[in-house]
């Protein structure tokens, strides 16, 4: 069970970033840093929040708290990433950090409880905190991409008047066991 939950798991966090990485290739480097209004975050403020969020959760995941004392949440949301190499810089440093955990977890330490703030998890109860905290943002990752995209955004998943023709393709071939992102990580496939 442990290795079929961290394949499936590691897949869904690929899945995510996948669509991350699709949204930041869509856009303008001025886009990445639009806000709707002042109390709004842009991209790249949701993206230096993730990567804070991901150093904190990810370093040391089996030994130390997720919360680290050297994190500087508040300034997460700190305006201060000006450039599309530097977002893009701490969007990889965070991804890799977590990859990196995940690829730790066997099954002589998966029995392991994790602290986020002095409170103990599992390892599932904590993989699947935060991977429902990057999906999180990754969708206002997403929306904003539409946003400022409009008319010239492309669909990261089966586009609008489409999905009869994407089932009919899904059910024209035999019923097989995979994870839903094989073909979409591999490029061969739309969500």
């Amino acid at each position: 069970m442990e290795k079929n939950f961290l394949i499936s798991v590691r897949k869904q966090f690929e899945y995510y970033k996948m669509l991350g990485d699709k949204t930041v290739s869509q856009l303008d480097d001025d886009e990445l840093f639009w806000q709707f209004n002042d109390s709004s975050n842009s991209i790249s403020i949701i993206v230096k929040h993730l990567w804070g969020n991901m150093m904190s959760r990810w370093t040391d995941f089996l030994t130390s708290d997720g919360e680290k004392e050297w994190r500087k949440r508040d300034g997460e949301f700190d305006a201060d990433i000006k450039t599309r190499t530097l977002l893009l810089e701490k969007w990889e440093e965070g991804w890799a950090c977590l990859f990196a955990a995940l690829d730790s977890v066997n099954e002589d330490n998966f029995d392991t409880v994790i602290y986020i703030r002095n409170q103990g998890h599992t390892i599932i109860e904590a993989v699947n905190r935060q991977l429902a905290h990057y999906s999180y943002h990754v969708g206002q990752i997403v929306f904003i991409g539409k946003m400022v995209k409009g008319d010239k955004w492309m669909s990261l998943s089966i586009p609008k008047g489409k999905s009869k023709d994407y089932n009919t393709e899904k059910f024209s071939k035999e019923k097989s066991r995979k994870h839903f992102t094989d073909d979409i990580l591999s490029g061969k496939d739309e969500c």
